[in-house]
């Protein structure tokens, strides 16, 4: 009896020790297939790419890398893609400032008209936009002989790559402006109104506060898409190397003509500035969350 005794503290005392796991749940299950899957995607897609072009770009060494991006085309395709993004990033920013104020600060016919057309460029493909520009300023324009009077060109010239640049990029500062000029409402410039305020004295002290976040992210995104501009460009350039080639194109007329290692060396410029881009970003929406936690504490 002692010896049956024993024999059940000690199954009693196995049995504390070793506690039985508890069942993994369905949604746990779920749960980390996700982040596997997603994982797995982020890695296949973007990772793996980035890393291949930074291979390939150093495959015969630092002295041709260096000498591709020393190359004479390749400075001239950088300058000409540095110049049209800051173009359309200014002309932009004016466009997107006063069109989001427009829609959200003012009722008026044709309001819901006018905010379908700034989305235009998210449902066209820029390859078409091009073409519109080629129609619009081309040789088959009613514009032509008056271009041509003045010796003006915009089609496979400069102007025509800043124009089809600024196209396909103005939606973007609008479209972060207008939900936090939404959020903001009318009544703090409604109120300075009343008490004699200007125009420009009610958006320098009162909008402009609100919004330069959302004014700087919306900058970024369209910096980013203006640097990696491919399908309008290209139609609108013709291509002329060395005059009308912006970084993409090159980059496509390097790797077209099996020069791999330069057209990889060339593209790692776009992929660092995607990589700063991408930090600059998440600085601006760091620094928002923070901003909107601060005003949701009691004071």
């Amino acid at each position: 009896m002692a010896t049956s005794i024993m024999q059940n503290r000690m199954f009693s005392s196995d049995s504390r020790a070793k506690p039985e796991l508890a069942p993994v749940s369905a949604e746990t299950l779920v749960k980390w297939l996700l982040i596997f899957l997603s994982a797995a995607f982020l890695v296949v897609m973007l990772i793996l790419p980035l890393i291949l072009v930074g291979a390939e770009a150093l495959s015969k060494g630092w002295e041709a890398y260096v000498a591709a991006l020393a190359e004479p085309f390749a400075q001239k395709a950088l300058l000409l893609t540095v110049e049209a993004t800051v173009i359309a990033v200014l002309l932009n920013t004016v466009f997107g400032v006063a069109s989001a104020w427009l829609l959200t600060k003012f009722d008026f016919r044709g309001k819901a008209v006018l905010g379908s057309l700034i989305d235009l460029p998210f449902a066209i493909s820029p390859v078409v936009a091009g073409l519109f520009f080629i129609m619009l300023f081309g040789r088959m324009s009613p514009f032509y002989p008056t271009l041509q009077a003045y010796h003006a060109a915009v089609v496979f010239a400069v102007p025509g790559i800043i124009l089809a640049t600024v196209f396909v990029t103005f939606p973007f500062i609008t479209r972060e402006l207008v939900p936090v000029m939404e959020a903001q409402g009318r009544s703090e410039e409604e109120a300075a109104a009343t008490m004699g305020a200007g125009g420009w004295t009610i958006f320098r002290y009162v909008t402009l506060p609100n919004i330069k976040w959302g004014l700087i992210y919306g900058i970024i995104l369209c910096t980013a898409r203006a640097m990696g501009e491919f399908g309008a460009v290209s139609v609108v350039s013709g291509h002329i190397r060395g005059k009308t080639n912006t970084l993409p194109l090159h980059i496509e007329i390097l790797y077209n003509e099996y020069n791999f290692t330069a057209a990889f060396a060339v593209a790692s410029i776009l992929v660092f500035i995607a990589i700063l881009i991408l930090v600059l970003r998440n600085m601006v929406e760091w620094r928002t969350q923070n901003r909107r936690i601060q005003r949701q504490r009691p004071h």
